[in-house]
């Protein structure tokens, strides 16, 4: 399972926002919302920044424990659709940061390998309408990279247990958020 690394996470930073992986059994939620770091079906404020978010992975090998329809994983972010809180007049976010699992579709986050994109055109196509100042996704390991869509910064650090992890920073300047850094690390 998951918990321990959960709770090694937990110790370790005061500030967390997490949705689970197509890995995890659905009921792992409880997990993360007992730990109170879900952003899954929710918005959260934090110093200036929205986060919400979106787990599990499309269906796909029909062997994972979480696979969801594209349908569901982008109902999950129905709040931020139905929120007039941070958005400007057109339904744009900048000061937006998604959390999903699944990857958009046609990024390098989302490369299987070049000529096999696994992402979500529903994910993709939410991105392109609400402009989020940044995406963080996984799903795909082979996919580890960061990449734009227009100005959405979209990261894909790879899998935690290989000891892959991203550092991203952002600023507000004049009322505009945006990513000052942006790197993948390795343990």
């Amino acid at each position: 399972t998951g918990k321990p690394a959960l709770e090694a996470l937990c110790r370790k930073h005061e500030t967390i926002f997490s949705v689970i992986g197509n890995c995890d059994e659905p009921d792992f939620i409880d997990e993360i919302e007992d730990a109170d770091i879900s952003v899954e079906d929710t918005l959260v404020f934090h110093d200036g920044l929205a986060f919400a978010g979106s787990g599990g992975g499309t269906k796909f090998t029909g062997t994972t424990p979480n696979e969801r329809t594209e349908e569901d994983i982008i109902s999950d972010l129905a709040i931020v659709e139905n929120s007039k809180e941070g958005a400007d007049e057109n339904g744009r976010w900048n000061n937006l940061v998604l959390i999903i699992h699944n990857p958009p579709k046609d990024t390098k986050c989302d490369e299987v390998n070049p000529t096999l994109h696994a992402g979500s055109a529903m994910v993709r196509k939410f991105i392109e309408e609400k402009a989020p100042l940044a995406v963080i996704t996984g799903h795909i390991h082979e996919g580890v990279s960061i990449d734009k869509i227009n100005n959405t910064v979209v990261i894909n650090p790879g899998p935690l247990h290989d000891g892959c992890y991203a550092v991203m920073e952002a600023e507000q300047k004049d009322g505009v958020w945006t990513v000052t850094k942006a790197e993948l690390r390795k343990v």
